[in-house]
């Protein structure tokens, strides 16, 4: 035995040396392990290829042309309109162009606004949430209950609760606070903002909430413990070691709440419907009724697709900036 172990290995050697012998085979089990991953990733790339990539090329290209009702039937027949449409959009002395600049500047405000409020609520429940009390696993199912709930049912009971005559809010703060002298209208008029604010916030913050939960549990409870015999505060631990070392999680989350926002369609579409108000126009329920309410495609793609640079551009400036931040304090 130990004689054929030995002429195997010698074998194995001299073919190693020799330049002539035939390249070694790979064996089917090393080849089958390589392939799998993208074997499993083909349906998710196919589905983003299918239901992303492949409408957003359509896109650009109607954004092209002078796509009307018209030519609805075989768009593909719509004259070419070049960058008319897109400087139709950016003309802001025109009609079309100084409504959808006040429309950009209200969703600026409005995701301004409701990311700050997300991020702080959150947060401020997240920490709450480090202390162990009866009843924290209850509450914190609680705080999640507004994220766990489908869009459409949340926002259409917001939209009940927003009536006038008979709805909650007025009832609190008119009925039983007398905190306004009339009831309100929150669906229409300059409340509308605010209503929307509510509702995004009402259902944006748990996510904030439970990432920022989750980042909390990597620091180490020594750092604390250390911090407090030093006669660190609550507060300066805060500033000192929780902010510091949740950095990395608030980056990105910053980031996912402000491209949620900013392209939130569901929220003002189910609760004001097809024409929101001039308050609460937000970008992505402006391009829907340029679209689909006055039938002119070509200017809305063109609007879309300003849109679609405006993130990216907002995006990897976010993203360069933090790294070079990143690099600066690792050093």
């Amino acid at each position: 035995m130990t004689t054929t172990a030995a002429l195997s290995t010698g074998e194995r050697t001299a073919r190693k040396n020799d330049p002539g012998a035939a390249p070694r085979r790979r064996r089917p089990g090393r080849l089958r392990r390589i392939g799998l991953p993208y074997l499993l990733l083909f349906p998710a790339l196919l589905l983003e290829l299918l239901v992303h990539l492949v409408p957003m090329v359509i896109g650009i290209v109607v954004s092209f042309k002078e796509l009307t009702q018209f030519y609805i039937r075989d768009w593909g027949t719509a004259p070419w309109a070049g960058l008319d449409n897109y400087s139709l959009a950016v003309d802001f002395d025109a009609p079309i162009g100084e409504a959808l600049l006040k429309s950009f500047l209200i969703t600026c405000l409005f995701t301004v606004l409701s990311v700050g409020l997300c991020w702080l609520l959150g947060a401020a429940a997240a920490i709450f949430m480090q202390e162990t009390f009866r009843g924290r696993g209850i509450l914190r199912t609680l705080f999640l209950v507004p994220y766990a709930l489908p869009v459409y049912a949340a926002v259409i009971t917001w939209a009940f609760m927003f009536q006038r005559d008979n709805g909650l809010v007025n009832h609190v703060l008119h009925d039983q606070l007398g905190l306004t002298d009339s009831p309100p209208f929150w669906l229409i008029g300059d409340n509308s903002f605010i209503a929307l604010l509510v509702v995004s916030v009402w259902k944006g913050w748990p996510f904030a909430f439970l990432i920022i939960m989750a980042g909390l549990q990597n620091i180490p409870k020594d750092i604390y413990e250390a911090a407090a015999l030093d006669g660190a505060g609550v507060w300066q631990q805060i500033r000192r070691i929780t902010l510091p070392s949740l950095r990395p999680v608030n980056q990105v989350l910053v980031l996912v709440l402000f491209l949620w926002t900013f392209n939130d369609f569901n929220t003002p579409f189910v609760l004001f419907g097809k024409a929101a108000p001039e308050a609460a126009d937000l970008i992505s329920i402006h391009i829907y009724q340029s679209s689909f309410q006055t039938w002119n495609f070509g200017t809305g793609s063109a609007m879309s697709v300003l849109l679609l640079l405006f993130l990216l551009v907002v995006t990897g400036a976010y993203l360069l900036l933090t790294s070079r931040g990143r690099k600066a304090t690792d050093a």
